[in-house]
C-alpha cells in the first residue's frame, strides 16, 4: 500500500515536472514553441490532402485553445459593455466570440504557404508582453505582428494581435460598439450566431467536397 502510495506521488510529481517543463520560459520561447507545432500540423502531408481538411481544422483549433486566452479577447472587445452583462451573458458571449475567432483563425492560416516568420523582440510590464515578428511575404516585403500576451501561471496566451498596427481587438470593439449603439446588445449576440452558422455551413460544404473526391 505504501509502496503503490509513494509510486502514485512519483507519477505525478513526474508529470507536473513535465507540464511545468512544457510551458517555462519566456513570451517568445512559449509564442514560437506553439506556432512551429501549428506549422507542423499545417505542413504534415498526411494532413493536406482535401479528405483530411476536418482532422487538420481539428488538430489546428486544439492548438489554437493553447495559444489564445479568448476569454480575455472577448472582454476587451466588448469593453465598457462588459459590465452590464449578467454571468450567464458573458459565458455565452465568450463561447460565441471564442468560437468565431478560432474558426476565422484557423481560415487564415490554412493559407500558411511556408512564409518565413522571424521573431524580432520582446517586451515585458509585469504579467503583460509583447512578441514582436515579421513575416516575409512571398512578394518580397515584411509584415510586422505583434502579439500581446497575458500570463497564466507557467504559460502566457494571446490575447491581442496588432498587423501593421491594427488591433485585432481594436477593430472588434469598434464594430461590437456599434452594432449594440445603433441596435442592441441581443442583435449583436444574433449576428454572432449567424456568422457561427455560416461558418459551419462552409464547413459541412468543405467536408462533402472532399468526400466526393475520394
Amino acid at each position: 500500500m505504501i509502496a503503490s502510495r509513494h509510486l502514485s506521488l512519483a507519477l505525478t510529481a513526474i508529470l507536473a515536472l513535465f507540464v511545468v517543463q512544457a510551458w517555462a520560459g519566456t513570451p517568445t520561447d512559449q509564442l514560437k514553441g506553439s506556432m512551429d507545432r501549428v506549422i507542423k500540423t499545417l505542413e504534415d502531408p498526411a494532413l493536406k490532402q482535401d479528405a483530411k481538411a476536418k482532422e487538420r481544422r481539428d488538430a489546428v483549433r486544439k492548438l489554437a485553445n493553447d495559444i489564445f486566452d479568448f476569454a480575455e479577447t472577448a472582454k476587451r472587445s466588448l469593453a465598457r459593455h462588459w459590465q452590464a452583462r449578467t454571468d450567464r451573458e458573458r459565458e455565452e458571449f465568450i463561447k460565441l466570440f471564442g468560437d468565431l475567432l478560432e474558426r476565422s483563425y484557423i481560415s487564415k492560416i490554412e493559407l500558411y504557404g511556408g512564409e518565413k516568420i522571424t521573431y524580432v523582440g520582446e517586451s515585458l510590464d509585469g504579467d503583460f508582453a509583447t512578441v514582436r515578428t515579421k513575416i516575409a511575404t512571398k512578394q518580397g516585403s515584411d509584415v510586422p505582428i505583434d502579439y500581446r500576451m497575458l500570463r497564466r501561471g507557467e504559460r502566457w496566451l494571446v490575447f491581442d494581435i496588432s498587423i501593421e498596427g491594427v488591433s485585432l481587438i481594436s477593430n472588434y470593439r469598434t464594430q461590437f460598439n456599434k452594432i449594440i449603439q445603433t441596435s442592441s446588445y441581443m442583435e449583436l449576440v444574433k449576428k454572432m450566431k449567424s456568422k457561427q452558422e455560416e461558418f459551419a455551413f462552409e464547413e459541412e460544404a468543405k467536408a462533402k467536397g472532399a468526400a466526393k473526391k475520394r
